[in-house]
């Protein structure tokens, strides 16, 4: 558990990019810096500031300094003096966001239909959901002088983050947090960019697949009889899930695309206050968001677990997160919706073996790896989890039957 008004993670490597301190050799470089400067953590911070001063921030800079651990964006906290509030900056990562401007767009849109919403309910808009700080020329990023986009946000202090939902109740405040998120959203009805395209739309993803195994780049194929034929054998089942979307059956919703729990923010009390990180926001369908949650918070193992005797699918924190998220969600999901809401952790965790199998047979060029069969780990733990779910799916429907019956 962390408290976020005193968290201070180190992220510096992004894919496919240059890491932060690279980037800012070159620029030092370029903007001919060095007779202003004393050391790199000073150069860092008048870089930053640099940046801050274009967004229409209240108070004077006290210091900027990195954040959070994730892989996508690097991510800054900008403390501020007095009672001023502090801000997250973020610079976007253009080549995984290839439109940073639409990216912010939807953004934009969602938080302010989820602040109007919890301003209706009587609650702290401020608090409740997130800030877009928009740029002193009113745009929701800026663009610097490298081609590189930057955004910022209000920081919503006096918060509790998750790294690992590991119990049973914060599994349950983490299905109300998605839950609720979704419901918020249910009357959005303004159009969204799709910020990543075909993310999770298998139909898509078996295009690269098929693409990667007939060139084979690294020559990697020939040893993945197996595994290729795993991924072969139940090919027709997900497209055939995939098919109820695309004729419209499962309706299409607004959808986060990235449920892990510390995307959750609580208040003191342990109480869910908003969904954070909404880069992937796009519409697809809401059992998207439930599948992707089971694949993390009911994992027994590691995603990279090299022991895949520890990987099943743990039912307890099924059920928790469940009914979590049904006493938000059960009256307003469809009948077929809640037919496939079990499935959908299947169909999400076959994607990822896909995709940790096709970067593997690639050359490992998406997914950071610590070593060289990394991937092909991954892969072999999310086929484990894969088969437990396949063997426990009667059980898992059952669930979902009495915790629907149970809030409708």
């Amino acid at each position: 558990m962390l408290l976020r008004s005193s968290l201070i993670k180190v992220n510096y490597d992004t894919p496919s990019t240059l890491n932060f301190w690279e980037n800012f050799e070159i620029l030092w470089k370029k903007r001919n810096f060095a007779t202003e400067l004393t050391n790199p953590i000073n150069a860092m911070e008048m870089d930053m500031n640099r940046i801050v001063e274009n967004f229409k921030i209240d108070g004077a800079i006290k210091s900027i300094k990195p954040l959070g651990e994730g892989f996508i964006n690097d991510t800054y906290l900008v403390t501020t003096e007095g009672a001023s509030p502090d801000y997250i900056l973020q610079r976007k990562n253009k080549s995984i966001f290839p439109d940073v401007p639409s990216m912010m767009d939807n953004i934009a849109r969602v938080t302010a239909h989820i602040r109007e919403r919890v301003r209706a309910q009587g609650g702290d808009p401020d608090r409740e959901a997130m800030t877009v700080v928009p740029t002193t020329e009113g745009q929701l990023c800026y663009k610097d002088g490298e081609g590189e986009y930057w955004a910022v946000t209000v920081f919503i202090d006096n918060t509790i983050a998750y790294d690992k939902a590991d119990t049973p109740e914060i599994a349950f405040k983490g299905g109300q947090g998605i839950g609720r998120f979704q419901s918020m959203l249910s009357d959005f009805n303004k159009p969204l960019t799709e910020t990543i395209k075909g993310f999770h739309n298998i139909r898509y993803r078996f295009g690269q697949w098929d693409r990667a195994v007939t060139d084979n780049p690294v020559s990697r194929c020939q040893n993945l009889g197996q595994e290729i034929s795993w991924i072969e054998t139940r090919r027709e089942e997900m497209i055939d899930f995939w098919k109820l979307v695309e004729r419209g059956e499962i309706p299409a919703r607004v959808t986060h695309n990235d449920t892990k729990i510390n995307n959750i923010l609580f208040d003191k009390n342990g109480d869910v206050l908003c969904v954070i990180d909404l880069d992937t926001v796009m519409t697809s369908t809401s059992l998207n968001d439930f599948g992707d949650a089971i694949r993390s918070y009911a994992n027994t193992g590691l995603e990279d677990d090299k022991n895949t005797e520890n990987v099943t699918i743990s039912m307890e924190m099924f059920e928790a997160f469940a009914d979590g998220y049904l006493s938000e969600r059960a009256s307003q999901l469809t009948p077929i919706e809640l037919k496939w809401l079990a499935f959908s952790a299947l169909y999400i965790t076959y994607e990822q073996v896909l995709r940790f199998l096709m970067d593997y047979i690639q050359g490992d060029t998406y997914y950071k790896i610590k070593y060289s069969d990394h991937n092909l780990v991954r892969t072999h733990a999310q086929m484990a989890l894969y088969e437990d779910m396949e063997r426990k799916l009667p059980q898992m429907n059952q669930i979902i039957q009495e915790l629907t019956k149970k809030y409708l």
